[in-house]
């Protein structure tokens, strides 16, 4: 009897946690921290891969796509391992989170708007990734 009340009692407590989506949570955090480039993560309304390529060339590509998607109110705030961009591009407020990891690899984080907008970020992205390859 004491062990059926004791087995009722855990999973009153772990079947909630295993609805309720935790669960999932913790395995995608843990995905989007293994952080494999070419992937990407849409997370909390940000659209974010790995690029092979140094901070600075990175940065120069970012700069671009904004000139070529025509941004406004462009304001770029750059530091010695990382970087924003904010700006408009089509009345939509876009920032560009930009972060060294190592040697060759540079993190981008793209969020489109308030909550963030996955298509028009991977869009950005594409950009990025081909003036990148111009260079």
């Amino acid at each position: 009897m004491k062990r059926n009340c004791l087995q009722l009692f855990i999973l009153s407590i772990f079947v909630p946690f295993l609805i309720s989506g935790c669960v999932p949570l913790i395995i995608g955090g843990a995905a989007a921290g293994a952080g494999t480039a070419g992937t990407f993560f849409y997370i909390n309304g940000e659209l974010k891969t790995d690029y092979h390529a140094s901070f600075e060339e990175i940065w120069t590509a970012c700069e671009k796509t904004i000139a070529v998607m025509h941004g406004t109110d462009v304001m770029p705030e750059k530091e010695i391992a990382k970087g924003t961009i904010n700006t408009k591009i089509n009345d939509e407020k876009v920032k560009f989170d930009i972060t060294y990891k190592s040697k060759n690899v540079t993190t981008v984080a793209i969020r489109v708007g308030l909550i963030g907008n996955k298509l028009s970020s991977q869009l950005l992205h594409d950009k990025v990734a081909e003036n990148l390859a111009k260079e």
